[in-house]
């Protein structure tokens, strides 16, 4: 891995001011000082910070959602992931998105990794999980904007898929790259 440089200073903040604020999201416009010393402009999205959760089951398949998102009007295969509530320690939030999204428990969660899915609009963080040894508990408890169907599949078919460059979420394929890496995860 590359040495990492010293960061550099960030830039003053003259002003900020809220442009737009729903329970969703927010957008926030900074004013900012340039190097030159002269005012720029930086648009931030707010958003709250995330979980993505990529489950195993004892028989070591795993499991996945065929979900459509409504920005782009498709439906594709995704690990379940979801938004952090305010206060909420992230290894509850992925305790509950599996288990909202999926039916399923896990008997432990592995902490993987954490990344900014878009950090040039957004101070957004995701935060990735292995559930391992996870069994079938309840009934999904979706939200009424959600639209997916729980399925397991082979570890080495998504590990081809993954490789094929199949999935389009972000979220899903950047957590299965580290999930694959981690020496937790199951072997096939």
């Amino acid at each position: 891995m590359p040495q990492s440089l010293p960061q550099f200073e960030p830039f003053r903040v003259r002003s900020t001011k809220r442009v737009y604020d729903s329970a969703w999201c927010a957008l926030d416009r900074d004013e900012i000082e340039l190097p030159t010393g002269e005012l720029g402009e930086y648009h931030i999205f707010r958003i709250p910070d995330a979980v993505a959760i990529v489950p195993v089951t004892r028989a070591g398949e795993l499991i996945m959602v065929w979900q459509h998102r409504h920005p782009h009007g498709k439906t594709h295969w995704e690990i379940p992931a979801g938004r952090t509530e305010p206060n909420e320690p992230y290894v509850d939030a992925a305790a509950r998105e599996l288990e909202e999204e999926t039916g399923y428990r896990a008997e432990r969660l592995v902490p993987l990794a954490s990344f900014y899915p878009v950090n040039g609009i957004s101070d957004h963080m995701a935060h990735i999980y292995l559930a391992l040894d996870c069994v079938l508990v309840s009934e999904l408890n979706l939200d009424a904007a959600e639209r997916l169907v729980v399925q397991t599949r082979d570890l080495e078919v998504v590990r081809e898929s993954l490789a094929a460059g199949e999935f389009e979420d972000g979220f899903t394929a950047l957590s299965l790259f580290y999930a694959f890496a981690n020496p937790a995860f199951p072997k096939t």
